[in-house]
């Protein structure tokens, strides 16, 4: 995350991209429960992060100063508070780099938020954490991919933490045409490297690894809300 903070770097470029593709929809969902108009979340959203290139926020987003999720929130909030009144006075994407997102996927996903329940930052964190997952999710689905394993994993998945996998170990040994205790070492692996990857994500916004523990306690507590 840190190195999103330096996009003329090697690796700044790239890390910068996948800051935002992993934070779009988390801020989009944070402004619009806030009460804001599906036109004016994107802007906001959109120059949310145009601030943040502008003014380098993302070069004080020291790992020994705490998690980068709540970073980035309070950055959005200042913003919000602070910003939006002068950033709107000047002309819409004038000399700005606006970022290629898909609004209309972002406002069909807001739009099967739970209507109640979740407050704007509660909203903004169950969404982090779902993001989260997914990229591990989709970093695990290319492992196998890469090992020609592809399919094995599309079946696997299903008992991964969260999913209600409608085969029983017998079932889906018997569909792979493996045995049974073949089956269940495999999901075995599979769940330790998922959560290897996930401690790993998670590592690269907190402070220092003894929060990695916490902050994944926190994230489930966040899905079961």
């Amino acid at each position: 995350m840190l190195a999103a903070g330096h996009p003329s770097s090697p690796d700044g470029q790239q890390a910068l991209e996948q800051l935002c593709r992993r934070y779009w929809y988390p801020l989009y969902a944070h402004v619009r429960r806030r009460g804001y108009t599906t036109e004016e979340a994107e802007d906001l959203t959109q120059e949310f992060f145009a601030h943040l290139l502008a003014k380098q926020w993302l070069s004080m987003a020291d790992s020994r100063r705490g998690r980068f999720r709540s970073f980035l929130l309070a950055a959005l909030n200042h913003f919000l508070a602070n910003e939006w009144n002068r950033a709107r006075s000047e002309k819409r994407g004038g000399g700005r780099r606006h970022l290629p997102f898909d609004t209309v996927a972002a406002e069909r996903l807001y739009l099967l938020e739970p209507g109640r329940g979740l407050n704007a930052e509660e909203l903004y964190e169950r969404n982090w954490a779902l993001r989260l997952l997914e990229h591990v999710r989709t970093e695990l689905r290319e492992e196998y991919a890469r090992a020609g394993q592809a399919e094995r994993f599309e079946l696997l998945e299903s008992f991964l933490p969260g999913e209600e996998c409608p085969l029983s170990y017998g079932e889906a040994a018997s569909r792979l045409g493996t045995p049974e205790g073949t089956l269940k070492s495999d999901v075995h692996r599979l769940k330790q490297r998922y959560g290897q990857l996930l401690r790993r994500e998670i590592a690269h916004t907190v402070a220092n690894p003894a929060e990695i523990e916490d902050e994944l306690r926190y994230l489930m507590a966040v899905l079961a809300r």
